[in-house]
Formats: C-alpha cells, structure tokens, sequence
C-alpha cells in the first residue's frame, strides 16, 4: 500500500476518523450479492426482453463478462488502496483530483439511481400487497407523469402522483445503516438467503416447463443495438446496456475496503466470489424465465416473475414469490445506499464536500452523509420512472469501471514492484477488454441517457471549477505554498 501513499501524499491528509474495521469475506460476499441480485433479475428482465426477446440469454453473458473484467480490476486496485471511496479513491491516487472529481461525480450518478431505481422496483412488488390488503391509493405507488403525446402517438393526461412506498423503504434502510455497519450486515446475510431461495424456488416451478418453442425467434431484434421508436434501443447489445444493471453491485464490496477485517484477502474474496454465484443464478433464472412463457407475455411487467408463474397456474407460488421480494429486495438498497455513503465520506474527506459531514457516530457509522444521501434518493424514488432511472444509472457506472480498469492498467506500467495482495490475471487482457466491453455498453444506451449523463458530467465540472477545486485539500495545499 506504501507506493501509491509515497505518489499521492494528499491521501494520507484526509480529514476525519477511520470507520472501524467489523466485515469478515462472508459479510462482504453477502453484501455484494445483496447488492447484486435485485431489481435487475426481479424486474428488469421484463424491460430486457422486451428489447431482445429470448436473446436475453446473450444479453447477459456479454454483461456479465465485462463486469467480470471490471471485477477482477477491483479487486487488484481495492486490495492495494483499502480507503472508503471506490473507484473515486483509486482514480484520485492514480489519475488526479480532476478525473477523481469526474469519477466521484459519476458514482453519485450511479449510486443514488441505483438506490432510487431499486427503491422503485421494490414499490412495484410491494404495491399491489398494499393496495389490495391495506387499501393504499394508486397515485401514492408511483411518481407524477406529465401531459404529453407517448411515443406510439397518444395523448397522455397529467396526473398527480408519489411513490410513498418507494420513500418509505429508503427510511427504513437507512435506520439500519445509521444503527451500525455490524448489524447491518447481520440482517442483510439473512435476507439474501431468503432471496436465494426465492429464485430457487421460481427455478424450481418453471424449469420443468421450459420450452423451445419459446425461444424462437430467438432475436427478434437482432443481436446488435438499433434505435426504434423514442430512441429506444433494441437487439440482444441494446438490452445487455439496460440488464448491465443487474450485474454491478461488487463495486459497493469495494466502498466497504475501510470496514474489511482482512481487506488484503476479504476483499477479493468478496468481490470475485459474489460476481460468479450471481452469474450463474442469472443465467439459470432468466433460461427458466424465457423457456417457461413467451417473452411477449411478461415483457415490461414490473413483476415478471411472479407473472411468470401465474400466467402458469401458479397463483400461490407467485404470490410466496411477490412477498419474499418485498422483504428481500431492500439488501440491495442497503448495498448501494451504504456505498454511496462511503464515496461521499471519501469525498468530503478530501474537501469536496463540507468536511463536517464525513464526521464518524459512536456507532462507528457516517451518520450525517448517510442521512443526507437517504434524503437524496428518496426524492428521485418518489418521482421517477424505474426504466429511466436504470438507464441512466448504467451511465454513470460505466464511467467509473472504465476509470478502475485504466487505473490498473496506469499501476502496473507505473509501479510494477508495488505490493498487490491480489493481482488480476492477464491484466493486459482483462483491462482492454473491461475499457471498451463498457465504452461500447455505452454507445448502445438510449441517445437520451447518453446527453443526460455528458450534461450531469459537464454541470460536475463546472461546480468543481467553481468550488471544489478550491475548497479540496489539494488545492489548499497549493494556495499556502
């Protein structure tokens, strides 16, 4: 660890008190499956095959190799540099403050979506179980929408609306986390298990019943990327762009690199171990899916799964299915929700933020960032629709992968002696292909999302010219010379 402390002196000069070391390789496999499996396989595999059809099945093989490709960067660059902060901390000790600043604000891109995307998934499971037994309003189960031609030529009303459970799980997550990172991690090893056995069980219903008849035609939008109607992309790459959301969520393993007992094993353990076990339950879940019903038949449901099974006669299973979701899915808000108060930690540590907000409990927990990056998401989940929310999320995820496989890559022509308690195998390999598996995942995004995310990245770098260049502790140290 000492090379890359030696280049960077700045580092060592953070601000506020270290997080107290309390997660074992178990906890951090748990949270990056917890974070991992979510909203991506329990809801936005509707939205994937709506743009790929059964080619769903190479949408994520591509996806999940370049995340692996991504994974593997993580764990050599976590191991080396175990500091909260992700990729934001790798890319200021590696690359500079300014792409730092670049990275750092395309993480609170990613994480505060993903919560918020999450949050809103989440709301459509738990929906119609508060409708129905509870008596919840509708408008109070999903954000507002505007008055407006859709873009299959109709007229649509304006109506008033919020997402009240999307907001309420966020809160209730967050109690958690401010409470302390041990117990946290506590309840979120119990709720994946539930979640495993979740999809099991839905394995376990629709295998038996899978069909070649249902995968043809195979790829009905072919297996590129092509904009149909609203810029909407479809074929097998322009659905690997949205589901790429499904993968990532090891990058929070890396956030937790203050917290590891043993980051210099923990870490990669974590990391690595937590991308193959979900892999292979993606790959099983979505075959099941797409083999058992035609995708047309589930295509943009909230629920798809638990469609599925209903659709099959399973009325009962599904519903066991729609409630375990519910108590399942928040371990995912918990994962991105934690990370992301890590990287802000990280941030005001280094003075991009107010330093008074990277002040650390008597729990041993940031509890200020942590309440201020809840208020955040919240927000976004009450409004937003899920679809848009992931596009643009994957946006900001893209950016900060390419920069941890650059920042590898940077590392070992720099400094090829330094200490690295995991080294990636076939760097040379595995970081090309990371770089521009991810630089064309996001050529294959929705036109919209990519000038949605180059005006969040511009408008980033106009607040740190004006700001926090100025008020990081770089800049400090160069105005008192």
């Amino acid at each position: 660890m000492g090379g890359w402390n030696r280049r960077k002196p700045i580092e060592t000069a953070r601000t506020g008190q270290r997080l107290a070391p309390s997660l074992s390789w178990p906890h951090l496999m748990a949270l990056g499956v917890g974070a991992i499996v979510g909203t991506g396989i329990l809801t936005l595999i509707g939205t994937g095959v709506d743009r790929a059809g059964p080619a769903i099945l190479i949408s994520f093989l591509v996806a999940g190799a370049i995340c692996a490709c991504a994974a593997l960067a993580y764990s050599e660059m976590a191991t080396m540099m175990p500091a909260a902060g992700s990729a934001y901390t790798y890319s200021y000790a590696v690359l500079g403050e300014t792409i730092a600043w670049i990275v750092g604000w395309s993480l609170i891109l990613e994480y505060s979506l993903v919560v918020s995307t999450v949050a809103v998934g989440w709301s459509g499971y738990a929906s119609p179980l508060l409708h129905d037994k509870l008596g919840l309003p509708l408008y109070l189960t999903h954000g507002p929408t505007l008055a407006g031609m859709a873009c299959d030529g109709k007229i649509q009303k304006a109506s008033f609306g919020m997402n009240l459970p999307a907001i309420a799980i966020i809160a209730i997550v967050t109690a958690l986390l401010v409470r302390g990172t041990h117990e946290s991690a506590r309840v979120n090893t119990v709720l994946v298990l539930l979640k495993m056995a979740t999809l099991s069980l839905f394995v376990a219903f629709t295998l038996p019943h899978f069909d070649m008849a249902n995968l043809h035609p195979f790829a009905p939008f072919g297996y590129g990327s092509t904009a149909g109607a609203c810029g909407v992309k479809r074929g097998a790459m322009g659905a690997a762009a949205i589901i790429f959301f499904s993968f990532y969520g090891f990058d929070a393993i890396s956030t937790a690199a203050e917290e590891a007992k043993r980051p210099e094993r923990d870490l990669s353990i974590g990391i690595i171990g937590s991308m193959l076990i979900c892999t292979l339950i993606y790959i099983l879940v979505a075959a099941a899916a797409v083999g058992a019903l035609p995708y047309t038949r589930f295509a943009n449901s909230a629920e798809p799964l638990a469609l599925i099974l209903r659709e099959m006669g399973q009325g009962r299973v599904a519903q066991i299915i729609a409630i375990a979701a519910v108590i399942a899915l928040p371990t995912v808000i918990l994962g991105f929700l934690y990370g992301q108060s890590r990287i802000f930690l990280g941030m005001a540590r280094d003075g991009f933020l107010p330093t008074r907000l990277a002040a650390i409990s008597s729990r041993g927990t940031p509890v200020r960032i942590t309440i201020l990056t809840a208020i955040l998401v919240a927000i976004l989940a009450g409004i937003l629709p899920i679809d848009q929310i992931a596009a643009l999320a994957n946006a900001g995820t893209l950016i900060a992968f390419i920069a941890v496989a650059i920042c590898m890559l940077v590392m070992r022509r720099r400094d090829p002696a330094i200490k690295r308690p995991f080294r990636a195998p076939l760097a040379w390999v595995v970081g090309p292909v990371a770089v521009m598996g991810c630089l064309y995942l996001f050529a294959s995004l929705p036109a919209k999302t990519i000038l949605w995310c180059l005006l969040w990245n511009a408008g980033g770098l106009v607040i740190y010219l004006l700001y926090g260049r100025h008020r990081s502790l770089l800049g400090q140290g160069a105005r008192n010379l």
